[in-house]
């Protein structure tokens, strides 16, 4: 699983604390104070806005938006857990009383896009890429809902003096991942193809390369402060355009490492092993996910796929 959940699982593990007994023996050090647990969900308001929340289910997080008018939600985050969605809408009507006008997809991934009937019976509209339709409707998943009204490659909707932007950016983790831009706050919701503080998941499933990369060269060119990921940063924290920044260069160093690599002939597992990139170490999972990553390279630069 992706780093947060090994953030959220490190941070949830708990371990009883034995009373000294008595002895003659000097006493042993205190033991280490337990992190506090993370509760299963919780909704917050993004600092220095009026309208716009997380809602956080686990590891995954969704964005929304709540206007005189009307809610709009993204991502339902039910993914074989259906008490997500249910909770989701029960968070939102603690806010407002006002209905959920839209619910956005991020992209197709059943973990982010699950769950969606809570939303559809409260009257919502399902808004996400023509992509992410297609690919819907082929699966037939009964939880992953088929959207009601597609994007090209911009839509704005306008919803009680709020205007958010969804933007179709080009291929990456998906091929029809949008990116949400809330202009007036200078803030963007973008989902699994720009990991923050992290590098990307095992082996970059259901990837283009090197569209990836073109595809954040156009969200560094839109106008924005502040990213809300798809799964919480280190700490919670949203990302900054240094993080992405980052990421970028990780990307391109990764790409000309195994471009090396593979014009000598050590695709895959050669290169998986002995590829490293010691100035991304700090980044979360980078021990448990460059080799893969690696080998997502190694089938660009070797294969040309």
């Amino acid at each position: 699983m992706r780093f947060w959940l090994t953030a959220l699982a490190l941070l949830t593990l708990s371990s009883p604390v034995f009373a000294q007994q008595p002895s003659a023996s000097p006493p042993a050090a205190a033991p280490a104070t337990q992190a506090p647990a993370l509760p299963p969900f919780a909704t917050t308001k993004v600092e220095g806005t009026d309208n716009v929340y997380i809602f956080r289910y686990g590891g995954h997080q969704s964005m929304f938006v709540v206007t005189p008018e009307g809610v709009i939600a993204t991502d339902p985050i039910a993914y074989l857990r259906p008490q997500a969605a249910t909770t989701y809408v029960e968070e939102i009507k603690k806010i407002t009383n006002a209905p959920i006008r839209y619910l956005i997809y991020s992209h197709h991934h059943y973990d982010h896009i699950a769950g969606g009937k809570p939303f559809k019976d409260a009257g919502a509209t399902i808004v996400a890429h023509k992509l992410a339709k297609e690919h819907l409707a082929r699966l037939a998943n009964p939880d992953a809902l088929v959207p009601d009204e597609i994007v090209d490659d911009k839509k704005t909707i306008t919803l009680g003096g709020t205007e958010l932007e969804l933007l179709y950016v080009g291929r990456n983790h998906s091929d029809n991942s949008l990116v949400m831009r809330l202009p007036k706050e200078k803030l963007i919701f973008a989902v699994d193809f720009i990991p923050v503080g992290a590098v990307p998941f095992r082996n970059m499933l259901d990837s283009w390369i090197p569209d990836w990369e073109e595809s954040i060269k156009r969200v560094m060119d839109l106008d924005w402060d502040r990213l809300i990921p798809g799964h919480p940063g280190p700490g919670g924290r949203l990302g900054t355009r240094d993080d992405v920044k980052t990421l970028q260069a990780y990307m391109q160093d990764l790409s000309d490492a195994v471009k090396t690599a593979a014009s000598q002939g050590k695709c895959w597992d050669t290169a998986m092993q002995e590829v490293k990139l010691p100035k991304y170490q700090n980044l979360a999972q980078y021990a448990q996910y460059l080799s893969g990553n690696v080998e997502r390279y190694c089938s660009h630069w070797a294969r040309g796929y």
